[in-house]
């Protein structure tokens, strides 16, 4: 397991001394519906969400000591924890054959303010052992986890009264945390940790290695080993994601090279072994493509919908990013209320590559994909959606990422405490 440690003060200041006036001291306005945070390298940007007219207003950035990871905002609506690294994909160089490991990775805190969204930094920062690839809190606020997937692992750290970070949480041995652990969430309960391992697909010089969910019971910080989901013994399962229904027990995963959408039922606080359904997320799943994957995946708040990114990009000889030929969409699924079966009835152009990333405002009339990619005429962006009543979404406009390294790593929107 890892261990972690405070970074000192002057491993703190070049953060602080980083900090963009128009984000760290914004002055307050009321941002109606959210804030949008973007990162593109250690940047991370904020912007205003005004639902009624589908826009986002650029408010300022702050910088931290190596590009961005993921974010979660705490329970409480008042932090918000950003894990980075100098490590992984959003740190490859153009035409590199190998991912760094990096040297630099740490978890940080910030404050949200209530009106202007601007965040200030809450305590010292964690150093962590390896590159940190997502992070969240549990139900209660009062735990931290982020999941690494090189060594493929899982951390927990205690959260303070005032957000901010405490000490690591000692863990039994041997914890089952599987092959490239990509995804780490908490159930509603409190009571069990889902850790999605998506494995490896197979090379000309390695076979694949096996993806899985594993299930951990979880009380006070504390995991123990619950259950390995990997069916037909966690061949071609490749899982990436996975998000809860808000009040039924069912559980949607999205299967990256498979380009599927599975949904589990959880049955006394794990997950059945099989699948209640397996559904296609691409608008024609037989055509060739250079290189296509699912990604992200996110269910509506009155659990009608369900939405799961679609992912295509490619590099030519030279290292640069091309149109894989594939699709970069949307897939919108209904939602069958008796059963939970998700029906696709909608891929919604993103008008960009690679979409990464996607979230709803709060009010969930907009939806915002972040194009991370950036090709020869398109540039990574941020394309805005009008979610209808039938769930379908309308696009409206994009907004092109000021991005020096042409990705868009991470965004997400936030309500505001």
């Amino acid at each position: 397991m890892h261990r972690a440690k405070l970074l000192t003060y002057a491993s703190w200041l070049p953060l602080l001394l980083s900090l963009a006036p128009g984000l760290a001291q914004a002055p307050a306005h009321d941002t109606g519906c959210g804030v949008l945070y973007a990162a593109t390298g250690a940047t991370l940007t904020q912007y205003d969400l005004d639902a009624e007219t589908a826009s986002l207003i650029k408010r300022g950035s702050i910088k931290l000591l190596a590009n961005v990871q993921y974010a979660w905002q705490h329970p409480s609506r008042k932090y918000l924890y950003v894990v980075w690294s100098d490590g992984g994909a959003s740190n490859t160089a153009p035409g590199a054959t190998t991912v760094p490991r990096g040297k630099l990775h740490g978890l940080s805190a910030f404050r949200l303010d209530a009106r202007s969204g601007a965040l200030q930094p809450d305590g010292p920062s964690v150093s962590l052992a390896s590159r940190p690839i997502h992070v969240s809190t549990d139900a209660a606020g009062t735990h931290v986890l982020v999941a690494y997937n090189d060594p493929s692992s899982l951390t927990v750290h205690r959260l303070n009264a005032d957000g901010t970070l405490g000490a690591q949480v000692k863990q039994p041995p041997m914890l089952d945390t599987g092959i490239y652990a990509h995804h780490v969430r908490v159930d509603a309960s409190n009571n069990t940790v889902m850790l999605v391992t998506r494995g490896n697909g197979p090379t000309k010089d390695k076979p694949e290695d096996r993806g899985a969910v594993k299930v951990f019971s979880y009380a006070d910080g504390i995991l123990k080993n619950l259950a390995s989901i990997a069916p037909n013994g966690g061949m071609n399962f490749q899982p990436r994601h996975l998000d809860f229904h808000p009040s039924k027990p069912w559980v949607y995963l999205s299967l990256e090279r498979q380009r599927k959408l599975q949904v589990y039922r959880m049955n006394k606080g794990s997950l059945d072994a099989t699948p209640l359904f397996t559904k296609d997320s691409l608008a024609d799943p037989g055509r060739k493509t250079l290189r296509q994957n699912a990604g992200t995946v996110h269910v509506h708040p009155n659990g009608r919908f369900v939405y799961q990114a679609n992912r295509s990009a490619a590099t030519d000889a030279n290292g640069k990013a091309i149109d894989g030929g594939g699709e970069n969409s949307i897939a919108v699924y209904s939602i069958n209320q008796q059963t939970g079966e998700p029906r696709l009835i909608q891929n919604a152009d993103t008008h960009g590559a690679e979409p990464r990333t996607f979230s709803l405002d709060p009010s969930a009339r907009i939806l915002i994909a972040g194009n991370q990619t950036a090709l020869a005429t398109i540039p990574a962006n941020l394309a805005v959606f009008r979610v209808r009543n039938d769930g379908k979404l309308d696009f409206v406009r994009k907004y092109d990422a000021e991005a020096g390294t042409g990705s868009l790593f991470w965004m997400g929107i936030v309500p505001l405490p």
